[in-house]
């Protein structure tokens, strides 16, 4: 077994102080590094994991891709190895706060003013071409300045194909898993989407969209209840953003975290632009078209009212009577509508 660490401490520069969490995954300390004398958070891998040399190459190479991550709502890593006996070991920014696990039910501005610094955090990896796979309360840390920042980046990948992955940590994270992640197809950062939009949802609601029970609940969950059903006040667009964060399909979900973000911070009035469809186009068309004979007519009351009287103000000269004008015959559909103007238009060009 490998040597207790918290006596002699981390790759002789780190000085464990005292445990801050414990989780499938490992554990998580406080730690002071005294090269940098900075407080630090170390976490240690299960020792589980340590014989797995797999695990323990593609864990390394993941963190390193995170430590390159530099941003406000993400916890820095400053850096990873491994400590005695091969147990692999991760250096994070240590944040004086507490996870969002268990804040639920949160006032609406409350709950969304979190929900957008992560996705600022989540878009800023996504940009560098890390999905985090694991947005979950206990992952996302609320500093004591009220500073969101989302931790673990690189573990969740790096421990995807291990057998503690398949059960165990799965169902302890399944209420915020995207369909797709759970069916084991691609992961893309449509899946950290819907993660967030079901951290959101607790936040809101005061319990996750779903809890799965077993694998077998994981392929098949219910539907979900709308947001307004648990909390009535939430504004209408906090909702729509919530429950299309939730959709199955990753490409009804919005596009990206920053698109989330904005769909949050909109104001109940504002309105999302939506393309016309084929039938919309038609009753346009139908409209311009319909327009025109209206206009004519407009323009031949004006000229009528003109030429009724002369500049000396005495009736013109006798004239004959204007030919009558045929309306224009309706149509069964918008082509035939059209059809029916532009024969209406030609005849009326014809005519002496």
């Amino acid at each position: 077994m490998a040597r207790d660490t918290s006596a002699t401490g981390v790759a002789g520069r780190y000085r464990l102080e005292r445990p801050l969490g414990h989780g499938g995954m490992g554990s998580v300390y406080l730690a002071h590094d005294t090269e940098l004398d900075r407080p630090v958070a170390v976490k240690l891998l299960a020792e589980s994991l340590a014989g797995d040399t797999a695990f323990r190459t593609r864990f390394l190479r993941e963190a390193r891709l995170a430590a390159r991550l530099s941003h406000p709502n993400v916890v820095a890593v400053f850096d990873a190895g491994e400590a005695d006996g091969g147990r692999p070991y991760i250096v994070m920014e240590y944040v004086d706060g507490t996870t969002l696990e268990g804040r639920g039910p949160l006032p609406a501005g409350e709950a969304v003013a979190l929900a957008v610094q992560a996705c600022h955090g989540l878009a800023h990896a996504h940009a560098a071409g890390l999905v985090h796979r694991d947005v979950k309360p206990h992952n996302l840390l609320l500093r004591t300045d009220g500073t969101l920042k989302v931790a673990d980046f690189g573990i969740a990948r790096a421990a995807e194909a291990t057998a503690l992955t398949q059960i165990g940590s799965v169902l302890g994270t399944a209420a915020y898993l995207a369909p797709e992640q759970a069916a084991g197809e691609e992961v893309t950062a449509a899946a950290d989407v819907y993660s967030l939009g079901a951290v959101l949802y607790e936040l809101l609601a005061g319990r996750p969209p779903h809890e799965p029970a077993s694998l077998a609940d994981l392929a098949d969950p219910p539907e979900i209840r709308p947001v307004s059903e648990l909390a009535p006040d939430v504004p209408r667009h906090v909702e729509d953003a919530v429950m299309r964060s939730l959709a199955r399909n990753p490409a009804y979900r919005p596009a990206s975290a920053d698109e989330l973000a904005r769909e949050l911070g909109s104001q109940p009035a504002a309105t999302t632009r939506v393309a016309p469809n084929a039938a919309t186009r038609r009753r346009s068309r139908m409209r311009w078209w319909l327009a025109i004979p209206a206009a004519a007519a407009i323009g031949a009351v004006a000229a009528a009212v003109v030429l009724t009287t002369n500049d000396d103000g005495k009736p013109p000269p006798s004239r004959p009577a204007p030919a009558v004008v045929r309306p224009i015959p309706p149509g069964a559909n918008a082509q035939e509508q059209a059809r029916n103007v532009a024969a209406w238009l030609r005849a009326r060009a014809a005519a002496p």
